[in-house]
């Protein structure tokens, strides 16, 4: 067993299971305050009980967020020390400048949010929910920008250090402002978005096939359907101008993406298939040219290739292609849902259209599938490399670290993150199958 292997797959796990929480709290902080400035601009008690039975939602969602992030984040000192040696100076001020001007925020004002209705005045409350939404999204900023300067390296000289060398900043702004961090950035809100209003859509769908809570259901779906639309469409053009960046900085991860072979040729874009790395094949449905219209508008220019690199600088060409491929499909049918649900909105169908409400009920799981295939396609495209074209990944493991230390660390991660996920969905099915409180709406009409 290879302790490098086993630390990936470690880490891999506990941030798929992480990232599954952040998304809905970004997501669900943005739907928190368009339902509380409804309440503040109609007065209206449904919008107030609406933003109540969503901010428990939240709660729950930010707990198990905070709980698995922690843990995940010890392993740059068990695992990963020398990759931690290497790149603490950035690494380091990103993650300091996330727990103060985020972490701090977020949890700060998350006990007015939750507890505050009857101790603060209305306009006091939605100030603390803004708060609550924007840490969220402060922590998502600085966690991409630190991922992202994995990515595109800038902003920094190389410093030899006794026997090890380590990445200083010399640039703070260059090393934020890296190739990559923003529009990295936009995409990975949008997909916490979807993901919020996708999970909004499920639950108010579910109550409305259950003929329960109707008013709050159609009100909760209304709000839900307008931010996956913005959402769903807004991820199609920032994952095209994130292609365009990987295609400029990071021409391997490119090519593994939509295995392209030739070291330079026109590049095709395939709907799927499945690469034979061996003989260099795809068998699958694809449309010649395409990847060179996308990169350079023109279907006859050139596309860097895989065969351009050495064999021990590719990243694995078949996983990257699947994961790219899949996450591309379902943010289609995202786009598809969001549209043909608005459209019925429209028509004022769409409260009647039970196929698509049971679609929905089970479409809570695509812009999470999404989610994960996306930093599956970004990170595991990166290799070999932990820091790109700087320090490989097999390099970045802790000295004497072994197999056995690892595979038990691993075990015992299974099986806590698998009984922390079951007591979330049991706690969560609670919360859903009880529904939005009656007392919720009365306390509204006495605060009108």
């Amino acid at each position: 067993m290879d302790p490098v292997l086993l630390s990936r797959i470690q880490f891999g796990l506990t941030i798929s299971f992480h990232y599954i929480y952040p998304p809905l709290s970004i997501g669900l902080g943005v739907i928190l305050v368009i339902m509380e400035a409804l309440y503040l601009k109609t007065r209206d008690p449904l919008f107030q009980q609406m933003t109540r039975f969503w901010a428990r939602i939240f709660g729950l969602t930010f707990a198990l967020g905070v709980a698995s992030g922690v843990v995940m984040e010890f392993q740059f000192g068990t695992n990963w020390s020398a990759y931690s040696r290497f790149v603490g100076d950035v690494f380091g001020s990103a993650l300091a400048a996330e727990g103060i001007f985020a972490f701090f925020l977020e949890s700060g004002f998350l006990a007015i949010l939750l507890f505050g209705w009857d101790k603060v005045s209305s306009r006091v409350h939605m100030l603390s929910t803004v708060m609550v939404a924007l840490g969220a999204h402060f922590s998502a900023i600085w966690i991409i920008v630190a991922d992202s300067w994995m990515q595109t390296p800038a902003g920094f000289h190389i410093v030899q250090a006794a026997l090890r060398q380590r990445a200083e900043i010399t640039d703070f702004w260059a090393m934020v402002f890296n190739p990559s961090a923003m529009i990295r950035l936009t995409h990975t809100v949008l997909g916490a978005w979807q993901a919020a209003a996708f999970f909004v859509l499920s639950v108010s769908a579910y109550y409305l096939l259950k003929r329960q809570h109707v008013a709050f259901a159609k009100n909760s779906m209304r709000i839900g359907l307008c931010v996956a639309v913005v959402a769903s469409l807004g991820s199609l053009v920032t994952g095209h101008v994130s292609g365009l960046v990987v295609s400029q900085y990071q021409p391997a991860k490119l090519a593994a993406m939509e295995a392209h072979f030739p070291a330079s040729a026109p590049g095709g874009m395939y709907l799927f298939g499945w690469v034979n790395e061996a003989e260099q094949r795809v068998t699958g449905l694809g449309v010649p040219g395409m990847l060179s219209l996308l990169v350079h508008g023109d279907t006859s220019k050139p596309v860097t290739g895989l065969n351009a690199f050495p064999p021990q600088d590719r990243p694995p060409v078949n996983p990257v292609f699947q994961a790219f491929h899949t996450m591309v499909g379902l943010g289609m049918a995202l786009i598809g849902l969001s549209l043909v649900g608005a459209i019925l909105l429209w028509w004022g169908t769409l409260f009647e259209t039970r196929w698509l409400l049971w679609i929905y009920v089970f479409s809570v799981l695509l812009p999470q599938a999404s989610n994960q295939l996306g930093w599956f396609t970004a990170e595991v495209g990166r290799q070999p490399w932990i820091v790109y074209g700087l320090m490989r990944t097999a390099a970045g493991v802790s000295p004497g670290l072994t197999a056995g230390e690892v595979l038990t660390s691993l075990v015992f991660f299974t099986v806590v993150y698998l009984a922390l996920f079951v007591l979330f969905l049991y706690l969560l099915d609670h919360k859903i199958r009880h529904g939005p409180l009656a007392d919720d709406l009365e306390v509204a009409y006495r605060r009108r």
